[in-house]
């Protein structure tokens, strides 16, 4: 039996990533923008950056770590699932990183914005860094070595794709030229 083709691969691990990212959107959309329960009072929008950090670490270590850890932790999947999504090997890890950190900082900031309008919700600059940060953590420890690992897989198979008709290895300068592209529509004139 024949391995799958490496486009058809990429394919599934792009589509994979499309619906892990939607459900991960739909949970965080449902975790964030829900109405809180009996709120009798709001307090003010945060919009002095750490200054919620601050009071979180005034409640307690364990306390402060727990609230830190939940803003850390709610957009991190993103920093994969963004990447994972678009599905490229080829991309240099420094514009992956600030690609994908500044996609899940637009999204973070309209989280903030959409929670302006549900009840017992407000605009908190700390949530604004702390998802964003999360989402770099996640990225940095993932994707730059799964991408490597994918790309050497990737080069075996297509060096393993490279044999002439007769199952013999190509060598010398056949080995970097491939196959001679064949395009179906264009006709030999008379």
């Amino acid at each position: 039996m024949r391995p799958a083709p490496i486009g058809s691969a990429v394919t599934r691990f792009r589509a994979t990533g499309r619906l892990l990212l939607l459900a991960h959107l739909l949970f965080v959309a449902w975790v964030a923008l829900r109405p809180l329960d009996d709120v009798l009072w709001v307090t003010a929008p945060n919009l002095q950056p750490l200054a919620g950090i601050r009071a979180d670490l005034a409640l307690g270590p364990v306390e402060g770590a727990r609230r830190i850890g939940e803003g850390l932790l709610l957009l991190a999947p993103l920093g994969v699932l963004l990447p994972m999504a678009g599905g490229r090997l080829q991309v240099p890890p420094f514009v992956s990183l600030v690609r994908t950190v500044a996609a899940g900082a637009f999204l973070s900031l309209g989280i903030e914005l959409w929670q302006t309008g549900v009840p017992g919700r407000v605009v908190d600059v700390d949530s604004l860094l702390l998802n964003t940060a999360g989402i770099a953590l996640a990225h940095l420890a993932v994707v730059p070595l799964t991408r490597a690992r994918l790309r050497r897989r990737w080069e075996a198979a297509r060096g393993a794709a490279r044999t002439r008709v007769g199952g013999a290895p190509l060598t010398g300068e056949d080995a970097g030229a491939g196959t001679t592209p064949r395009i179906p529509r264009v006709h030999v004139a008379p």
